[in-house]
C-alpha cells in the first residue's frame, strides 16, 4: 500500500514538473523573436494572423510598416480576403480591454519575408 502511495506521488510531481516547463517555454517565445507562417487578412476593424499549424490566431502590430503596404499593394476589392505570409515576429500579451483581448496574443511583425496571395497545399489550404 505504502509503494503505490509512493508511485501515485512521484508520478503526480512528474506530471506537475513536466506542466511548469512546458509553461516556461510558451513564456520564453513570449517577446522571442521567432518565423511564423500562415494567414494574415486586413481591414479597417481588423488586423488577424491565423498560424496553420496551431490554429491559433493572433492580433498583428505592425511595427515595420510594410506588412500592411504589401497587403494593400495586392490591390483586394474586398478588405480582409487572407493572404498567406511568412514573417519575423514576437508575441505580447494581448490587451483585455481593448478589441486584442480576444486573441492568443499580439503578434508584433517586425520583418516580413513573404506575402503572396496564392495559398500553399497543407494546414493552410484548408
Amino acid at each position: 500500500m505504502c509503494t503505490s502511495k509512493k508511485l501515485v506521488c512521484i508520478l503526480f510531481c512528474v506530471g506537475l514538473l513536466w506542466a511548469c516547463t512546458n509553461d516556461k517555454k510558451t513564456e520564453q517565445q513570449k517577446g522571442k523573436t521567432l518565423t511564423f507562417k500562415g494567414l494574415y487578412s486586413y481591414g479597417p476593424e481588423v488586423k488577424s494572423f491565423t498560424d496553420c499549424d496551431e490554429g491559433r490566431e493572433y492580433w498583428v502590430a505592425d511595427s515595420a510598416k510594410n506588412l500592411e503596404l504589401q497587403y494593400v499593394d495586392q490591390g483586394f476589392e474586398k478588405p480582409y480576403t487572407p493572404v498567406y505570409v511568412e514573417v519575423e515576429a514576437h508575441l505580447i500579451k494581448s490587451d483585455t480591454t481593448t478589441i486584442t483581448g480576444g486573441y492568443d496574443s499580439t503578434m508584433v511583425v517586425t520583418k516580413v519575408l513573404k506575402l503572396t496571395k496564392t495559398i500553399p497545399d497543407g494546414p493552410c489550404n484548408q
